[in-house]
């Protein structure tokens, strides 16, 4: 698993180039912004996770994360699949969206997940993590890990966007972009 990657509020160095296919696009479509696909995936409340297990058979969850630092961060039991999974490869996709056909925007986030394990950035994920879910979502923070009483322990991942793709329904286009 990649060591964890360090810790920067500003996100991403630069702004990612954004791609419009045609071939999957309206005549008057255009590419939509990167800040636009930030403020969908900082207020999503649900994002569906999709590992790799150790016989390549592709794995698919949903859960809940938080868009921070310029990465979406999302947590999970150490003996969950998706964790088993990680420890294998670390490559991971997060789609969130609609489950419509005409209206809409669908997002597709290709990163590397990288356990995020400083106890600063998980207390400041854990305030996030509350703040967007409420206190049913509470964690302290324990030895490199998210705590909670009733839970037990958490790993915490952060996935930078290598590629990210929009794809906009009702006025068809589909963005691509490119991260430096």
């Amino acid at each position: 698993m990649p060591d964890e990657e360090p810790h920067t509020d500003e996100g991403p160095r630069e702004e990612p180039r954004a791609e419009l296919d045609p071939r999957y696009s309206d005549e008057r479509a255009t590419a939509v912004p990167w800040r636009e696909a930030v403020t969908r995936l900082a207020t999503a409340e649900l994002y569906w996770l999709t590992t790799v297990r150790p016989d390549a058979r592709p794995h698919v969850t949903p859960l809940i994360g938080v868009w921070a630092d310029g990465a979406l961060h999302f947590c999970t039991g150490p003996d969950e699949r998706k964790a088993k999974n990680l420890r294998g490869n670390a490559h991971v996709v997060l789609t969130t969206g609609t489950n419509t056909l005409h209206e809409g925007f669908d997002l597709v986030v290709e990163g590397v997940a990288a356990r995020v394990t400083d106890p600063g950035r998980l207390r400041r994920l854990a305030a996030a993590w509350e703040a967007k879910y409420g206190a049913e979502w509470h964690f302290e923070v324990g030895d490199g890990v998210f705590v909670n009483p009733d839970a037990g322990e958490a790993l915490v991942f952060s996935v930078r966007p290598g590629t990210a793709f929009g794809f906009g329904k009702g006025g068809y286009s589909q963005t691509r972009w490119l991260f430096s």
